[in-house]
């Protein structure tokens, strides 16, 4: 494994941890009525079945940004995202417990399907269009968040620069994904310069916006 396959792969575990947290919760809401053997079983089915429908729309998504343009738009999606990670209050989503264990796993995979849009958006540009690095990154990460769940949420809550450290993965990876445009590329060849103005810049914006609006929301209150 090169230096660079290994360096997607780092970022490919770092994005699905740090937007990993809901998901996790989604899967304690999804599956507390139920009586604890079941409640594993919800887990371990709705958590695979989540992952397996992930992979198919993240190698959906690496067939769509060949689209021309489309990388350089969903770059600036993930720009937002990035924005949003930082800025976001994260109260808890409103799911409803399932009282069966089908029930659970409904809800589980259907609540991954509607909170999985960035994950599955940044995972695609991260990938360097390698979806066999989609399936290792979300094999290690995975187990992680599942098991490790309360611990990323108390670590995420203690030490909030850890929010802005997941953040700046995202702006970099947006970055990526801007600069490997293809319809861009003799004007990124002709200017060189770019390749590391544009990642520091769109790092610097994600972080500036998000500590400015969360030092307003901290006087605002």
């Amino acid at each position: 494994m090169d230096l660079e396959t290994l360096q997607s792969l780092l970022i490919i575990i770092g994005i699905d941890i740090v937007l990993g947290g809901d998901n996790a919760i989604v899967i304690a809401l999804a599956s507390r009525n139920l009586p604890k053997p079941q409640r594993n079983k919800a887990i371990l089915w709705g958590t695979g079945l989540a992952i397996g429908i992930r992979v198919v729309l993240t190698a959906v998504a690496l067939y769509l940004l060949q689209i021309p343009f489309l990388r350089f738009i969903g770059g600036i999606l993930l720009i937002y995202i990035a924005i949003k990670l930082v800025t976001d209050k994260g109260e808890d989503p409103d799911i409803e417990a399932g009282e069966s264990l089908s029930a659970a796993i409904k809800t589980i995979v259907f609540a991954d399907l509607v909170m999985g849009f960035d994950n599955v958006l940044a995972i695609a540009g991260a990938s360097n269009d390698n979806i066999w690095l989609v399936i290792i990154g979300l094999a290690v990460s995975v187990p992680i968040i599942i098991w490790g769940s309360k611990l990323i949420l108390k670590l995420l809550e203690k030490y909030p620069v850890l929010v802005y450290i997941g953040a700046a993965i995202l702006a970099y990876t947006a970055a990526e994904m801007i600069l490997n445009e293809g319809r861009f590329q003799t004007f990124y060849e002709n200017n060189e310069y770019l390749h590391w103005v544009i990642p520091i810049g769109i790092i610097g914006l994600v972080l500036l916006l998000g500590y400015m609006f969360n030092r307003r929301r901290q006087v605002a209150t």
